[in-house]
Parts: C-alpha cells; structure tokens; sequence
C-alpha cells in the first residue's frame, strides 16, 4: 500500500506541509512513522481524508450552485486580447490554466494580470496519467 511523507501529502492536499502536521496533531488525519521516524500517511487515509474535505460545506460556495466541481483559484498571469478573442493564463498552485474566451468576457470580468479568478472546469473527457513516484 502507498504511503505519503507530510511534504507529500501536503502537496497532493494542496495545503502547506505546516497545515498537514497540524490535521495529524490534532487528530484530523491519520500518520505513522516510518522507519527513519519520518511522518507518513498511508494512501488510502489520504484518500478518504481528501474526500471528505472535497465535500466540506465551507469549502467553496460555487460548487453548491454550479454542477461543474473543478474549481481551480489562482492568479492571472498573462491575458492576450485581440479585437475579438482573449487567452487567459491563471497560476493555480503549481497548475497552468489557460482559458480561451471573448474580449468581451474578459472585459466584463476585469481580468488583467495579478487578478484572482477561479478557473472552473467541467469536461466530459479526461485524461488521466499514472504519476511513478521515484
């Protein structure tokens, strides 16, 4: 069975390494030690874990009025604007967003480099890699 060191962990939670150990301290979230002493949380608690905090009623108020789940915040780094179309680029964590809308839209939203927006995602067709750990 996997296993996930704290900095792991917090990475795949999207969280920081400070706020998984505070979950494990407080009880929230289940950890062993390995053999070098080392924090790990066994793959399957992660799993349940990250479910559970995807179905957090605090979480994101969007999701309750939208049926697209993916919703991805971050900041605008790039938008390219024509006469007619735009490119926008948002920095998620460590996810590259790029959305092609209207000018128009664009526009409207006031999108402009170093703005918050939430890239929200809804697809019929995903693709999913396996992620090898090394």
């Amino acid at each position: 069975m996997a296993s996930f060191r704290i900095s792991e962990a917090a990475e795949l939670l999207g969280v920081s390494n400070d706020t998984v150990r505070r979950w494990v301290d407080a009880g929230r979230l289940a950890a062993d030690r390995d053999g070098q002493g080392h924090r790990v949380v066994a793959g399957q608690d992660l799993a349940a874990f990250a479910r559970a905090k995807a179905g957090d009623p605090d979480a994101d108020e969007g999701t309750r009025f939208s049926s697209a789940r993916n919703r991805l915040r971050g900041i605008v780094t790039a938008v390219a604007k024509d006469t007619v179309m735009a490119q926008v680029d948002i920095q998620a964590g460590p996810f590259r967003v790029v959305s092609l809308m209207s000018r128009e839209a664009v526009d409207e939203l006031g999108l402009e480099v170093g703005s918050v927006a939430v890239a929200v995602i809804k697809s019929t067709n995903v693709v999913v890699e396996r992620a090898d750990r090394s």
